[in-house]
C-alpha cells in the first residue's frame, strides 16, 4: 500500500527507513550505514536537537551501523569548548554512544583549503569582490536569472593568488569571498554561485588565529560527511533546497579523488530531510534562547523552564520519556506544531512507573485530632509505588496534629465535593478515618485550624464496620514535617507561538508565573532525596531534587509535571 512520504509502504517503516533500505538493497556503500549528528558548538542542545539525535542514532542502530558525533565548528563566532562538553553530556544522557566516532570539523580545515584550491584550478570557483549586499542583489529572484558577478571570469591563476591571500589575512572582512561557479540561471537561488569561503578574523576556540577565512556551512558540511565516510546525511527540512549544492560538492570531491573507498566501493553520502520539531509554548531558536540567558530572563541554559536538554534533565524529565516522545511524533516531511501536552504525557507515563510515592503539603492548613493523645505517635505502612509490586512499603509517621492541603477543605461544599467539610468523614491516606467536628478562624475569617476525631478502629484506612467513605486525602504529621523549598515551574510562554506576532518581541509573551517558590511540608524521607531523584507527591505532582541547588539533607524540589494537564492560558 503506497502512502505519503511521512508514512510508508506497508511494513517498511517511515520514508527515511525506506530510503536506507532501498540503498542497502541496491548494494550502495558496501552495505554499511553510517549517519552523523553534527551540532555547531555555539549553544546548548534543545528538544528539537533531541529529535534529530534520536533519528540519526536510531537509524544507525536499526541497520546495524554507526553514528558519528561531529562538532561542526567552522564558524569561530560564539563557538566554545564549554558547549562541546555540554553537547557530549546531553547525547550520552539521552542514551546514545558514538564509540570512536567523535570528530571536529575544524580538524579538516587544511584539507578543505586544498580542496577549494583544486576547485579554483579547475575553473569551478572564483574570488568575488562584491559585498554581501551586492552579490545577493546580483543573485536575483527565483523566477528570473541572476546577473553574473563582474569578477566571475577571473583566471584560475588570479583567483588562486587572491584566495591564498584571503587565507593569509591580507584582506578585510566583507571585501572578498570565494564563490562556487555553478549556474546563475538556476531556479534554485542557492545554486547561483554560492559563497563557499568568507573572511572571518575572529579567533577560533581550537585553531586560534591560524585561519582568517573559513568555509561556509553549505560547503563544509558535505565535505565533512564525505571525509568521514557518512552514507546517509539526515537533516531538517530547511536544508532540502540546499541538497543540489550538497551533491555538487560531493561530485567535485569525487573528481579530485577525495571520497572514501571501502572494500573497493566508493562511499557517496546522500542527504535526506525531515520536518524539524516545533513545540508549542516554547521557542527553538538558539539565538533567542541565548537572548533569554544573556538578559537574565532565565537562570542559565539549564533553567528547568528552558527547552534545552540540560534544562529538561535538571527539571526531572527522564531521558526515556524524551526518546518515547520523539518516537511518538514520528518522522515526517510535513511541518506541524506538536503540543507540549504530548511531551508532558510521555513524562507522566514514565514517572508513573518509576517514581516512588511520597506525601507533602504545599498549601497547608492544620488539622487537630482531638481524641488522639497529645504526645503519642505511630507509623503507618505506605505503598512505595502501586505500579511496581516489588517496590514494597515505607513507614510514615502520624501524630495528633497534621497538615493537609487547604483545597481539601470547604466549609460550605458543593454537592459533588467529596473531601473534608464540617460533619463529613474522609479517609486520611494509609492512616485512618477522620470526622471534621469544627474549625477555628483567624481575624480575617479564614479557617486556621480544623478540628475532628479519628476512629481508632480504622487504622490503615479501613472502616471496621464496612461503612463507605468516598473522600481520601493526603496529609503530613506536623511534628515530623520537613519544610523544603519547592519550585512550581510552568510553561515559559503564555501563547502557543511566541514568535507569531512579528510586531512584538517574543519576550512580551513570557509567562510571569512560570516559576514560583513555595514551602513544601514533606514526610521525613523526602529530605534524603539525591540530586535528580524524582518522587510523586501523591495527589499533587512529580518533583525532582535540583541538581545544582540541593544540599545533603535539604533538597530543593523542582516540579517536573503535574499529575494531569491542568494548565490554562491566561
Amino acid at each position: 500500500m503506497e502512502t505519503t512520504d511521512n508514512t510508508t509502504t506497508e511494513g517498511r517503516g517511515h520514508f527515511i527507513e525506506q530510503f536506507i533500505t532501498d540503498d542497502l538493497a541496491a548494494g550502495a556503500n558496501d552495505g554499511k550505514v553510517v549517519t552523523r549528528f553534527p551540532p555547531e558548538p555555539n549553544g546548548y542542545l534543545h528538544i528539537g536537537h533531541a529529535k534529530a539525535i534520536c533519528i540519526d542514532f536510531g537509524m544507525a542502530a536499526k541497520f546495524g551501523g554507526e553514528c558519528h558525533l561531529r562538532m561542526d565548528d567552522t564558524n569561530p563566532s560564539k563557538e566554545d569548548e564549554s558547549y562541546v562538553r555540554s553537547i557530549k553530556e546531553d547525547v550520552k544522557w539521552l542514551g546514545f554512544d558514538w564509540g570512536e566516532g567523535f570528530f571536529y570539523a575544524s580538524d579538516l580545515l587544511d584539507r578543505m583549503y586544498e580542496f577549494a584550491k583544486g576547485l579554483i584550478a579547475r575553473g569551478q570557483a572564483y574570488v568575488c569582490d562584491l559585498s554581501q549586499d551586492e552579490w545577493k542583489k546580483y543573485r536575483g529572484i527565483p523566477t528570473e536569472p541572476g546577473t553574473p558577478s563582474p569578477y566571475r571570469d577571473r583566471t584560475p591563476e588570479e583567483n588562486l593568488d587572491l584566495f591564498e591571500r584571503m587565507c593569509r589575512g591580507e584582506f578585510d572582512e566583507g571585501s572578498r569571498c570565494l564563490r562556487a561557479k555553478i549556474d546563475m540561471a538556476s531556479p534554485n537561488i542557492h545554486f547561483r554561485d554560492p559563497v563557499i569561503y568568507r573572511i572571518k578574523k575572529e579567533p577560533h576556540y581550537r585553531c586560534g588565529t591560524k585561519w582568517p577565512a573559513y568555509p561556509t556551512y553549505d560547503f563544509a558540511h558535505p565535505f565533512e560527511d564525505a571525509s568521514e565516510g557518512i552514507t546517509h546525511s539526515l537533516c531538517t527540512l530547511e536544508f532540502e533546497v540546499h541538497r543540489p549544492l550538497y551533491d555538487w560538492v560531493i561530485d567535485r570531491m569525487d573528481e579530485q579523488g577525495l571520497l572514501v573507498v571501502r572494500n573497493g566501493v566508493t562511499i557517496r553520502p546522500k542527504q535526506r530531510e525531515f520536518a524539524r520539531l516545533s513545540l508549542d509554548y516554547t521557542i527553538m531558536s538558539k539565538r533567542k534562547l541565548l537572548q533569554l540567558v544573556q538578559e537574565g530572563l532565565v537562570d542559565g541554559w539549564d533553567d528547568p523552564r528552558m527547552p534545552t536538554v540540560s534544562g529538561l534533565r535538571r527539571r526531572g524529565y527522564p531521558a526515556e520519556a524524551i526518546r518515547d516522545f520523539c518516537e511518538r511524533i514520528g518522522v515526517s516531511k510535513y511541518k506541524s506544531a506538536t503540543e507540549l501536552a504530548l511531551l508532558e504525557s510521555c513524562v507522566r507515563d514514565r514517572l508513573n512507573k518509576t517514581a516512588l510515592r511520597r506525601m507533602a503539603v504545599l498549601n497547608p492548613v492544620k488539622v487537630v485530632i482531638d481524641n488522639y493523645p497529645e504526645d503519642a505517635e505511630e507509623f503507618f505502612d505506605a505503598v512505595e509505588n502501586p505500579e511496581d509490586p516489588d517496590a514494597g512499603t515505607r513507614k510514615v509517621p502520624f501524630s495528633r496534629e497534621l497538615w493537609i492541603e487547604r483545597d481539601d477543605f470547604m466549609e460550605d461544599p458543593p454537592k459533588k465535593f467529596f473531601r473534608l467539610s464540617p460533619g463529613r468523614e474522609v479517609r486520611l491516606r494509609y492512616a485512618c478515618l477522620f470526622l471534621c467536628t469544627g474549625v477555628e478562624k483567624d481575624a480575617d475569617g479564614n479557617v486556621s485550624v480544623i478540628h475532628g476525631t479519628w476512629d481508632p478502629g480504622s487504622r490503615g484506612g479501613n472502616a471496621p464496620d464496612g461503612r463507605k467513605v468516598k473522600g481520601t486525602i493526603h496529609w503530613v504529621s506536623a511534628r515530623h514535617a520537613v519544610p523544603l523549598d519547592a519550585r512550581l515551574y510552568d510553561r515559559l510562554f503564555t501563547v502557543p507561538d511566541p514568535e507569531a506576532d512579528e510586531t512584538r518581541p517574543f519576550t512580551d509573551f513570557l509567562n510571569p508565573d512560570s516559576a514560583k517558590t513555595v514551602t513544601a511540608l514533606c514526610e521525613p524521607s523526602v529530605k534524603d532525596l539525591r540530586p535528580l531523584e524524582t518522587v510523586q507527591f501523591e495527589r499533587l505532582a512529580y518533583f525532582c531534587a535540583d541538581s545544582r541547588d540541593s544540599a545533603p539533607g535539604r533538597p530543593v524540589l523542582n516540579r517536573v509535571v503535574t499529575l494531569k494537564d491542568s494548565w490554562q492560558p491566561k
